[in-house]
C-alpha cells in the first residue's frame, strides 16, 4: 500500500473517532477544558504522530457543542486571544456511552478478521 493510499485509509478512520475521542477526553477531565488544551492532551498521549491534528479538533468541538453534547463558554485571555471552555452534558454523557458500545462492538469486529485471521 503506497503512502497515499494509507493516509486516506486514517483520514476516513479518523473521521468518525474524533467526537468520540473529544467527548471521553471531556467526560475524563476534572474541569472545563479549552480547545488548545485538548489538542495537547491528544498529541501527548500518542505514541507516535497524533491521529488527529490540531485543526480538526475545533470544528468537531463546535459541532458537538451546537449538538448539545458540549456546552461552552468564551473567557478572556491575558496571553492571547478569548479562550472557548467546554465541558460534557449530561445528553454528552449518555451519547459517549452509545458510542463506546458501538466502538467496542466494531473493534471486537474488525479485530475477529484482522487479528485472527478468519472469523469464528
Amino acid at each position: 500500500m503506497d503512502d497515499s493510499s494509507a493516509r486516506k485509509f486514517q483520514k476516513d478512520l479518523n473521521g468518525g473517532l474524533v467526537a468520540l475521542v473529544l467527548l471521553s477526553v471531556l467526560d475524563g477531565a476534572d474541569s472545563e477544558l479549552y480547545g488548545y488544551e485538548i489538542a495537547k492532551r491528544l498529541q501527548r498521549a500518542a505514541e507516535r504522530e497524533p491521529l488527529f491534528k490540531e485543526g480538526t479538533v475545533y470544528p468537531v468541538l463546535r459541532s458537538l457543542s451546537a449538538s448539545g453534547l458540549l456546552s461552552s463558554r468564551v473567557e478572556p485571555s491575558l496571553a492571547g486571544p478569548p479562550r472557548k471552555y467546554y465541558r460534557i452534558t449530561t445528553a454528552g454523557r449518555a451519547v459517549l456511552g452509545e458510542w463506546r458500545a458501538i466502538w467496542e462492538q466494531t473493534r471486537d469486529f474488525v479485530d475477529r478478521f484482522t487479528l485472527e485471521g478468519k472469523p469464528s
